[in-house]
């Protein structure tokens, strides 16, 4: 049985200020971290619809009490769930949306717009598009965050993808590196240093060709296995969006059985 939110029975605030009927105050302003909690919550059941409302509903109260700053935040979680969903068209819009409003932002809160809308240009086959993006976040990133910063290994990882969609290998295999090295201290390092060498994989494969890269490729599967069969770190809801993601990739090298059971265990941890 679900349970019933806000967002499900209220409409936003209307344009005069005035509270929606069945609510007689006015809502506090925007606590981004429960909002993130329960769209985390929803996604985690795979209820993709009210993700969808919940955020547009948050987006709506924050543009009617003319909080820009909750507006930017929105925009961005807008971006990536849109991305996620693979709807390209709403993920592009967000992104704009999220451009229009950074000046709203911390120094640390725009470059993590510039790595979100880099994202969602590689996302969508656009390398050449985020590698500005990614650029424009690098700096105030690498002076601003702790070197462990789960953050920083995220823009390490996603800016190597684009360079090697652009054909610069070398920088896209030592970017990974680093990203690795990042990830070491993060909570769900292990999770994401998989994905990392799943990508330096196909890295070196776009690079050499399929014969040509076999050994080493193969040498970095077996990283992202292991660390994909890590039980020291907790098996959640992200393990199964992680084991997801990954699963294709070991089906494009012939790794049918461990894929399978990637897709089984994703099914097992999502709520």
């Amino acid at each position: 049985m679900r349970t019933i939110d806000k967002e499900d029975y209220l409409e936003p605030r209307c344009p005069l200020g005035m509270a929606p009927l069945g609510d007689a105050e006015a809502p506090a302003p925007l606590q981004l971290r429960r909002v993130v909690e329960k769209l985390d919550a929803y996604c985690a059941r795979r209820d993709f619809a009210g993700a969808e409302r919940h955020l547009d509903y948050w987006l709506a109260e924050a543009r009617q009490s003319g909080d820009r700053r909750g507006e930017f935040s929105l925009q961005n979680e807008r971006m990536g769930f849109f991305r996620k969903q693979g709807r390209r068209e709403d993920a592009y819009s967000a992104a704009e949306a999220a451009l229009a409003l950074i000046a709203e932002a911390d120094e640390v809160s725009a470059a993590t717009c510039h790595v979100n809308v880099g994202t969602v240009c590689e996302s969508f086959g656009e390398p050449a598009r985020a590698l500005p993006e990614f650029e424009a976040a690098r700096g105030a990133y690498e002076r601003l965050l702790p070197a462990g910063d789960p953050r920083l290994g995220g823009l390490y990882n996603n800016m190597a993808l684009s360079l090697a969609g652009v054909g610069r290998y070398g920088e896209a295999m030592a970017l990974y590196r680093r990203a690795l090295e990042v990830m070491e201290e993060t909570r769900y390092g292990p999770w994401e240093q998989a994905m990392t060498w799943l990508n330096m994989a196909d890295a070196v494969t776009a690079e050499l060709g399929d014969e040509g890269a076999e050994e080493e490729a193969g040498e970095y599967l077996k990283q992202a296995e292991a660390l994909l069969n890590d039980e020291s770190v907790p098996r959640d809801a992200y393990y199964a969006f992680v084991c997801e993601k990954c699963a294709p990739g070991f089906d494009y090298y012939g790794w049918f059985y461990f894929a399978a059971e990637l897709r089984e265990r994703a099914e097992k941890y999502y709520l």
